[in-house]
């Protein structure tokens, strides 16, 4: 069956709700429009061979029904709220809805590898701890695991915040293993303990209040202050990692993390007492997800260029890299990439892609080129990468009835 909603001038919305229930979510009000006089449910679509025009004031969203087909239909990325001005479905609805389906299935997938990457951490630091051997969990750098249970934590609110399960079981994963590792290395005296004290209250704050949100427990002025605090948490860390990332080459300083900190109170201040634009509200209200995101994606380039240089020097020390960790790291990511496409989310895309090419299959590809690895191995994942990214654009295409995968990027970029 082939649908096609048009886009066009919005008829008046009726003010009686519809409602419908779902056992997994709250209660969502639609408010639809099918050129009749009596509002309609949204899903399934009435058989038809012309085309209807359907305007949602608000998006229907539960495990029976995850249907999203476009960016429009979710508006901004920090919200699962469609925009004023519809949407257009091409395609077969029976093949949209169970292609968002399988991406859920494939991001909850994720959790696997993401665990099996964290996991050998946590084993080695428990058998050190046990033998007494403190001094071996200083190899571990207890700033860097600092950095990436930050970005969890700010990546668990953004999704929370847009009701994608599968997503926020990623990033509670994420938070619990490493804060678990956190805990190791402050038992080891690797970590201060008053950095250690400070990063639990943040930690259980987190979850507890994420929770809450999410099933709408929070009061939203409570939220907005958390929201605040990992917006200036994460624009303060972001650019001090950056540039702590090219020391010796320049000099130790806090300078750069100080001076994000101050921008970051003025504008969040400027934020909330309405000084700034309604695009610039906006633009503040995504910033704690774009920072997150960031960080993680300029985590694999400082490794990778420690590992580059180093291994110039001395390339034997490419062998201290594990490859079936990046493999992982490769695996995991890529399966979060249908599912960030298909629901139009271009800063989990971006993360998603940046992190399976350059952290996963890049370090595969450096272990490649020092002769680490065999050709079998590395030529064997490139293929995998590849026609994974090729299945997953083409199955977008596909089942939005459209003519070329540009469309699809389009929108994932520019919107409907």
């Amino acid at each position: 069956m082939t649908v096609a909603v048009g886009v066009g001038p919005l008829a008046p919305l009726d003010r009686t709700p519809v409602t419908q229930h779902c056992p997994y979510r709250r209660l969502s009000t639609v408010n639809l429009s099918l050129n009749r006089p009596t509002p309609r449910p949204l899903l399934p679509f009435p058989a038809s061979s012309s085309p209807q025009r359907i305007s949602i004031s608000s998006t229907l969203r539960c495990r029976s029904l995850r249907f999203i087909p476009s960016r429009a239909a979710l508006g901004a990325s920090d919200g699962p709220h469609p925009n004023e001005k519809g949407f257009e479905v091409k395609g077969n609805v029976e093949e949209l809805r169970q292609w968002d389906s399988l991406t859920a299935k494939f991001a909850g997938a994720a959790n696997l590898p993401f665990l099996l990457l964290q996991l050998p951490q946590i084993v080695l630091n428990y058998r050190n701890l046990v033998a007494g051997n403190n001094s071996a969990l200083l190899a571990v750098p207890w700033l860097g695991i600092f950095t990436g249970l930050l970005g969890n934590l700010s990546l668990l609110s953004y999704f929370a915040k847009k009701k994608e399960n599968e997503a926020i079981l990623v990033q509670t994963l994420g938070v619990i293993s490493m804060y678990v590792v956190i805990s190791q290395l402050a038992l080891a005296e690797a970590m201060p303990w008053p950095y250690f004290v400070a990063t639990s209250v943040v930690v259980v704050s987190g979850l507890v209040l994420n929770f809450m949100n999410y099933f709408n427990w929070l009061n939203a002025g409570i939220w907005r202050l958390w929201e605040d605090f990992i917006t200036v948490g994460g624009l303060s860390v972001l650019p001090q990692v950056m540039w702590s990332t090219f020391i010796p080459a320049v000099p130790n300083s806090i300078l750069p993390g100080s001076i994000a900190f101050v921008l970051a109170i003025g504008t969040v201040a400027l934020a909330r007492l309405g000084k700034l634009s309604e695009k610039g509200v906006k633009f503040v209200g995504s910033i704690s997800g774009w920072t997150a995101t960031l960080l993680f994606m300029w985590m694999p380039v400082a490794q990778m260029f420690s590992v580059q240089w180093t291994s110039f020097l001395n390339p034997e020390n490419i062998k201290g890299l594990s490859a079936i960790s990046m493999l992982l790291a490769m695996i995991g990511n890529g399966l979060m990439i249908p599912r960030a496409l298909f629901i139009r989310d271009f800063m989990w895309f971006t993360g998603a892609t940046w992190a399976s090419t350059l952290y996963g299959w890049g370090s595969l590809l450096s272990m490649y080129w020092f002769n680490s690895i065999s050709s079998k191995f590395f030529f064997s994942a490139t293929f995998a990468l590849f026609a994974w990214l090729g299945i997953a654009l083409w199955r977008d295409t596909k089942v939005h009835g459209y003519n070329s995968p540009f469309r699809s990027l389009k929108e994932l970029v520019f919107g409907a």
